[in-house]
């Protein structure tokens, strides 16, 4: 994250390789596309036949994950998403002391010029935490920094009730008098961003974004780990299939469900993404704004589907927090929009819309 989170493997955040296929059952929805390995540098594979029916894929290591990509009608198209997806993971990035986010942070209180993306995810962000009754705030970061998930490091309560006060969307202020350099300020001096519950859902839209402006592409799967969004439609008319993850199965192979879309994107939270054990107890690294401590809930995966990837990524983390039961009705508040629950009980649940916006065919 965000995101946007080029990184290399051994960056303090490499435990996310575990969901390198993601929440999601990428290979079933990718096809072709492979993964690159070790390496920031896109691996590129082009087919020999039509473009057109026949895709370009491309993998690369950017915001903690493997990132892949398949793209019919222009064989150039995955090289432009892999530089794209550096220039994101360099802005975003909480934990490179050069990127707009950890220039923020560190500013106390200061106004800081940032990437005219950077403003815009930001404001982007804010509208969904104001839609979202504290269940989430990207000022997380003054606790999430706190946690080490890597080395399994669980901060003293003392420490997290200390950084809580400081956690509070609000203080962000974000001025694009200047559109070229935009400035955001946090008025709280103490408060940190944390864009890792919307970072790779923003820039799955911006790459779709920019395979219809600056390609010749008519279709395309991009996966960023556990975010997926597809753009167009296969040349075969078929609809893009995609499993979802059984988060009882370690090796992340297992699917418990396939769904059928059209163009939309998916993306899934798991409270098995990136946990530690420490004296029996297991912690996970979705944490509640309110408490700053994993969230208590009944779900155990959540998948979201939606034209926008960036609310999908959102919402993801919402209706975590929220629970099952009232995660269906706050779902239900957005068009075109649905979600897919495995509560800890093993009993899948899903919102009203998500039949009919699962089963194209």
């Amino acid at each position: 994250m965000p995101d946007t989170h080029a990184p290399i493997i051994s960056r303090r955040h490499a435990l996310r390789l575990l969901t390198a296929a993601g929440a999601l059952g990428v290979s079933a929805a990718l096809g072709a596309s492979g993964l690159a390995g070790c390496t920031t540098a896109p691996q590129t594979t082009q087919d020999t036949g039509d473009t057109a029916t026949e895709p370009a894929t491309s993998s690369t290591f950017a915001f903690d994950t493997y990132c892949t990509f398949t793209v019919y009608g222009d064989d150039a198209a995955p090289a432009l998403l892999a530089r794209a997806c550096a220039r994101y993971d360099a802005l975003f990035d909480l934990y490179d002391s050069e990127s707009d986010i950890a220039r923020i942070n560190a500013a106390a209180g200061a106004p800081t010029t940032v990437d005219p993306a950077t403003a815009d995810i930001i404001k982007q962000a804010l509208t969904y935490c104001e839609e979202a009754d504290g269940r989430f705030d990207i000022t997380i970061g003054t606790v999430s920094t706190l946690w080490d998930f890597e080395a399994g490091v669980r901060p003293a309560d003392s420490e997290i009730a200390h950084a809580l006060p400081h956690v509070d969307w609000t203080c962000v202020q974000v001025d694009e008098t200047d559109a070229n350099a935009p400035t955001v300020t946090l008025t709280d001096p103490a408060a940190k961003l944390d864009l890792g519950g919307i970072a790779k859902g923003y820039i799955a839209d911006k790459l779709c974004e920019l395979l219809r402006d600056e390609t010749d592409a008519t279709a395309a799967a991009i996966s960023l780990g556990s975010n997926i969004a597809y753009l167009g439609e296969k040349p075969d008319g078929s609809a893009w299939e995609t499993g979802i993850r059984d988060p009882n199965d370690p090796g992340g192979s297992r699917v418990v469900d396939t769904v059928s879309t059209r163009a939309c994107s998916l993306v899934t939270s798991g409270l098995y993404e990136r946990t530690f054990t420490l004296d029996d107890v297991t912690y996970w690294h979705i944490l509640d704004p309110a408490t700053g401590m994993p969230v208590v809930t009944d779900t155990v995966s959540v998948t979201v589907v939606s034209p926008s990837s960036t609310r999908a990524d959102a919402l993801s983390t919402m209706l975590f927090i929220a629970g099952s039961e009232e995660g269906m009705h706050l779902v239900d508040a957005y068009d075109d929009t649905a979600a897919y629950f495995i509560t800890s009980s093993g009993e899948i649940r899903t919102s009203s819309r998500w039949d009919e916006l699962t089963s194209a065919s």
